[in-house]
């Protein structure tokens, strides 16, 4: 019987700033990039804009990320710096999201939803829940938007959401307060005390 035999890439053990660098002599280390980032670059940006633009902002980051990778100092984690190109891409697509929640508000369907069964009582939440966040989602600005999805959506801490946006960590924090306690109030059934 013969065993299949597990090739790995040489690229696998180096950390993010040393594949950027490696890639300016072999332009094929920044795939490695690539397989490490782009799954959860792509979930967050699918959430936020639908599945065709994610493909083509997912697309579009690396693309200008390899385009201008002499430009990344290593001083930030590679990782931000991609969100924050990709985040830069997405706020020129800030009428097709604010387009999307007001639908979503309009008619309770979720127009990012693939359509995978999650657990029912998460999904009667959510339905419930849904056209009334998706409604003040749409009226937040982009900034406010970004910073909130990029928590909630993109799993980013504090720290690399002020990297991506390019705000200082406390701007971020308090941006992030506000806009759960707005959030919050739009919310029926909530306590809405504070």
């Amino acid at each position: 019987m013969a065993t299949a035999r597990v090739v790995s890439r040489p690229t696998e053990k180096l950390g993010d700033a040393e594949l950027v660098a490696a890639s300016s002599e072999d332009p094929e280390a920044f795939g490695e990039l690539f397989h490490r980032h782009a799954p959860r670059l792509h979930a967050y940006i699918k959430r936020r804009l639908g599945r065709t633009l994610a493909d083509d902002i997912v697309a579009e980051a690396f693309a200008t990320a390899f385009r201008q990778r002499e430009r990344f100092d290593g001083r930030s984690e590679f990782a931000a710096w991609l969100w924050g190109i990709a985040s830069n891409l997405i706020a020129k697509h800030h009428r097709q999201e604010t387009r999307m929640f007001r639908a979503f508000a309009r008619t309770g369907v979720d127009p990012a939803e693939d359509g995978i069964a999650e657990l029912v009582s998460d999904r009667m939440t959510a339905a419930a829940q849904g056209p009334h966040l998706a409604k003040a989602l749409a009226a937040l600005s982009s900034q406010d938007r970004s910073a909130i999805l990029l928590l909630a959506w993109g799993q980013l801490s504090y720290a690399e959401i002020a990297a991506i946006l390019n705000l200082p960590l406390g701007t971020v924090k308090a941006k992030i307060h506000r806009t759960r306690t707005k959030l919050r109030k739009a919310l029926p059934g909530e306590n809405n005390d504070g």
